[in-house]
């Protein structure tokens, strides 16, 4: 019995999460690595590990690193696990970058400078950021055939008057912050990643899960 309700489960929770808005932020996590020279990624928060997959498909080599246990997801070459909060630095494997998408939120913003500060200080030389985003915003998509139509919209609005009330401070799945709401905005973030060795070179925006991605470089590795 136990070999067909735990599939099962796998496949329930796979179609819960990855949703065509899901699966484009995903996408970009790969595609912001494309005029980069990286071949090796460490991958920061696999999850279920379709972005790991996908690095591999693509050709890079792939490290996890996690707060939990688990085998190493399709396509990783190797999982660590560490909280980002208080791993050594020195313990990750080279690597050309590091993709940390959906996770700095989970951590308290009073410990976000020394997660930033301690992923400099691995020298390893890229960042893929992405945060959620809920500063003002509108989306509209339309789309006609003669068959039938679709239409999705979205709109967040006046966020920043609004504090940011997370659930749970104690455990790590609830979001302590996020951008968009009062205090958080997208030039402290810039400026605290400036603060602890990260030089923000592009910025993007997913309108599906709102959020913000930031392509940084270390600049500690540059200097080495």
């Amino acid at each position: 019995m136990t070999g067909t309700t735990e599939p099962a489960a796998k496949q329930q929770s796979w179609h819960a999460y990855y949703t065509e808005k899901r699966i484009v932020h995903q996408w970009l996590q790969v595609s912001l690595l494309e005029k980069l020279p990286v071949r090796h990624v460490v991958e920061i928060g696999p999850y279920m590990g379709l972005v790991t997959a996908m690095l591999a498909n693509a050709g890079y080599e792939v490290t996890t690193l996690d707060i939990e246990n688990r085998s190493p997801g399709i396509g990783a070459s190797r999982h660590i696990q560490a909280d980002i909060r208080s791993f050594d630095p020195a313990s990750l494997p080279a690597a050309d970058a590091l993709i940390c998408c959906e996770t700095l939120e989970h951590v308290a913003w009073p410990d976000v400078g020394g997660v930033l500060q301690r992923f400099s200080n691995t020298k390893i030389p890229w960042l893929i950021l992405s945060v959620p985003y809920e500063g003002t915003q509108f989306n509209l998509q339309l789309y006609f055939n003669r068959f039938g139509a679709r239409r999705r919209s979205g709109l967040r609005f006046l966020r920043f008057l609004r504090r940011f009330k997370p659930k749970d401070m104690e455990s790590w799945e609830p979001h302590k912050w996020e951008v968009g709401y009062h205090g958080y905005t997208v030039e402290r973030l810039r400026d605290t990643l400036t603060a602890h060795g990260w030089e923000p070179l592009r910025q993007d925006f997913t309108s599906g899960t709102r959020s913000i991605f930031l392509v940084c470089r270390n600049t500690q590795a540059r200097s080495s």
